[in-house]
């Protein structure tokens, strides 16, 4: 197993963040195993990683052990009738297209999403009020001790951004799809691509949508209502073309936009009493 030396920056899509002095990608599961037990004999906190494209990591770093399951090992896919089985490291644009290729539909929504399954199912990603969560049949975890085992969905937890995941590391997950046409899959795909590329800011590095949607509406329109498009702190800003998303502009830091955040938040509020939980994982 190979250790190394990294940097948050380089790890997440929003380029920002510390150094790291443990980082590994294990090979297999039993490489996994090792790599926890490290961290347990060490005394140090693991933090699993996949596309690292929902994460505000720390300017100063982390102490940690990081891990990412990116390795081939982690990173298979298989179609068998309606059932897609996949690893954690499997991007969601290649599930995707697994599902397309095999005329199984129900995904569509994903598209457009820069994230891996295994961060995907932790945050119950997704779009038009759909969920990864819904397609699940079951999942393949390990815990912090070692221990694999598959879970139902039921224990999962999935809930609007959320999930109960956050316990365990996982390994793979199956979906269950419905039959479909390839030419009409192609067209949903399209259209939600489309208006993702139209609507979404991804001129910068960004985590995409910061904010969950309340239940009175987009987050985005009431941040834009607040007038705080291009509201700008150091290098991150607001983007002007989605009042959800903040960018990283000109080398912004972890404390620049936690501080846009805490704005956000308060001008939301203190005009609508709406209070907004972000959807991104913050680091700490």
């Amino acid at each position: 197993m190979n250790w190394q030396k990294s940097s948050l920056k380089k790890l997440t899509t929003f380029k920002i963040g510390g150094k790291i002095d443990h980082f590994v990608e294990p090979r297999d599961e039993s490489e996994l195993r090792d790599a926890l037990l490290f961290a347990k004999c060490k005394r140090k906190k693991v933090f699993v990683i996949g596309a690292g494209s929902n994460i505000l990591a720390p300017d100063r770093g982390l102490s940690g052990v990081i891990i990412r399951l990116k390795a081939a090992d982690f990173s298979k896919i298989s179609v068998k009738g309606n059932v897609i089985e996949c690893g954690s490291g499997v991007y969601l644009n290649r599930f995707l297209s697994a599902a397309k290729n095999s005329g199984l539909t129900g995904a569509e929504f994903l598209v457009g999403i820069p994230g891996m399954i295994g961060g995907a199912l932790i945050m119950n990603a997704g779009g038009w009020g759909k969920g990864i969560g819904g397609l699940v049949k079951d999942i393949r975890i390990m815990d912090y001790n070692g221990r694999v085992k598959i879970i139902k969905k039921s224990i999962a937890g999935f809930s609007y951004r959320n999930s109960k995941l956050n316990r365990y590391i996982i390994l793979g997950a199956r979906f269950i799809l419905k039959k479909g046409k390839k030419s009409a899959i192609s067209a949903t795909i399209k259209k939600y691509l489309d208006y993702r590329r139209k609507s979404q800011d991804n001129s910068l590095p960004n985590v995409g949508c910061i904010f969950k949607n309340p239940a009175q509406g987009s987050a985005g329109m009431f941040i834009d209502a607040c007038g705080l498009k291009g509201k700008r702190c150091a290098g991150a800003v607001v983007s002007e073309r989605h009042a959800n998303f903040i960018l990283n502009a000109r080398g912004a830091k972890a404390k620049d936009v936690l501080k846009l955040i805490d704005l956000v938040s308060h001008k939301v509020k203190e005009e609508f009493g709406i209070k907004l939980e972000p959807e991104i994982r913050i680091w700490k």
